[in-house]
C-alpha cells in the first residue's frame, strides 16, 4: 500500500465534501425536505469529481 494513501489534499477535500453531503442529506430526511436531501446527494457526487480532478492536478496519490 502506498505511503500517501488517504493523506493527500485531494483525499481530504473529497472526504470533507462527502461528509458535508451526508450531513445535508440527513438533515433533509429528518425535516422532510426532499430538495435538501437531493442537494446532499449532489454533494456526494461532486465530492468524487472534485477528488478526481484534484488527483489529476497532482494533489493526490499516484
Amino acid at each position: 500500500m502506498a505511503a500517501t494513501h488517504g493523506s493527500t489534499p485531494a483525499a481530504w477535500t473529497a472526504v470533507v465534501i462527502c461528509l458535508l453531503g451526508f450531513c445535508v442529506g440527513a438533515v433533509g430526511l429528518v425535516i422532510g425536505s426532499w430538495p435538501t436531501f437531493w442537494v446532499g446527494v449532489g454533494l456526494l457526487l461532486v465530492s468524487g469529481i472534485v477528488g478526481k480532478v484534484m488527483q489529476a492536478m497532482g494533489l493526490g496519490g499516484r
